[in-house]
């Protein structure tokens, strides 16, 4: 009997399983010029490579200690991504880490940033790429390189998500907290720009429990649409906090600690640069209003403890100053650009520890008044 040969088979190619390497091959195309606007000093080379490089010694650093974050955007992107706006996002996620190189004292240097998804749509991604440039420019680092992830089959159509990764320095001896915080000291806090990008599965289910769609009017912004509103980028505090910093003797001068307020809000992130001896005190009625807080909790039937260890409640960042400089650091804060105000003091622990840390627990801060409204 003769063997009939069998149909020459067909070729399935990586393309056809979902993943698209030219697409990829555009993608870092277009945004190369978007990284290259964030050039410093100390950059070297350029995104394409396997590696990003960074020189510290042409940055101006003596002995340096390396400082280093990472961090995402939550589901804040799910609002963006329903939206169809994702110019922003990618502010929030430099943010997020550079926030936290701060707190340590250490200048941001460079960033890299992974953008995952189903099937990649070069217009979206190159706008999300053109945010993370963005937040780069406002933190004085350089973009220096990134990954992109095609993944059919593991996000549903549409999604993405974003992780980014920072390195900062400081000299040695620069670090912050320093070891002198005591009774007494000042809290002066930072403004918020929104939400920042904390609390939003709460966010989303408050929203969905109300009905809105994201391009209603927002009930505490009519002027924007609700997707608008919420998507207000992180403020990144790096450039007047440098300058204060740089203003008032360095770090253990007049600033003694920093606390950024993300997930936990004021109640569990004070704590986290306190010595086991002191507690904060917080006045509520001193932090600036910010309506949308106001439209969360009374839909979400939240009180004020509650909302203090959601969401930031209108304070991003928080520092503790010398009582009698803290004047002098709030006028530098605000002749560079930031939003700050003295909103309480160290007192002595408000109650008995919960464990042997103590740390993050609610007996490290007590509260007077009220939320404003």
């Amino acid at each position: 009997m003769t063997k009939i040969p069998a149909p020459p088979a067909t070729p399935i190619t990586y393309r056809d399983s979902g993943v698209d390497i030219d697409a990829g091959n555009r993608l870092v195309k277009a945004i190369k010029p978007l990284a290259e606007a964030t050039s410093r000093a100390g950059t070297m080379g350029s995104v394409g490579g396997f590696g990003g490089l960074f020189d510290l010694k042409a940055a101006g650093f003596t002995d340096p200690v390396l400082v280093a974050a990472n961090d995402g955007v939550g589901t804040k992107l799910k609002i963006a991504i329903e939206s169809d706006k994702h110019d922003t996002v990618g502010i929030d996620l430099v943010a997020m880490s550079v926030n936290d190189l701060i707190v340590q004292g250490a200048e941001p240097l460079f960033f890299l940033d992974y953008f995952s998804t189903g099937k990649l749509e070069t217009g979206i991604a190159e706008d999300v790429v053109a945010g993370i440039a963005a937040g780069c420019t406002q933190a004085g680092c350089a973009l220096i390189g990134g990954e992109t992830a095609e993944m059919p089959g593991l996000y549903a159509p549409g999604d993405y998500d974003l992780a980014g990764f920072a390195v900062g320095a400081a000299e040695r001896g620069a670090l912050l907290p320093t070891a002198d915080i005591e009774i007494g000291d000042a809290l002066i806090g930072l403004a918020a720009s929104g939400v920042h990008s904390n609390g939003f599965s709460l966010v989303r289910r408050i929203v969905s429990d109300v009905g809105l769609a994201w391009t209603a009017p927002a009930p505490f912004a009519p002027n924007q649409d609700l997707a608008s509103a919420l998507l207000t980028p992180t403020q990144i505090y790096v450039k007047p906090l440098l300058a204060a910093l740089k203003k008032t003797g360095g770090a253990g001068t007049a600033i003694k600690a920093l606390a950024h307020i993300t997930g936990g809000g004021l109640s569990e992130n004070i704590p986290r640069v306190l010595p086991d001896d002191v507690a904060a005190h917080v006045n509520l009625k001193a932090l600036p209003k910010l309506p949308v807080f106001n439209w969360l909790q009374d839909n979400a039937h939240l009180d004020d403890q509650e909302m203090l260890r959601t969401f930031n409640c209108g304070i991003g960042m928080v520092i503790v100053s010398s009582k009698g400089q803290a004047p002098s650091v709030i006028d530098v804060l605000n002749d560079s650009g930031a939003q700050a105000m003295q909103i309480g003091e160290i007192i002595a622990p408000t109650g008995a520890r919960s464990d042997a840390k103590g740390k993050g627990e609610t007996w490290a801060i007590a509260t007077s008044g009220q939320l404003p409204r």
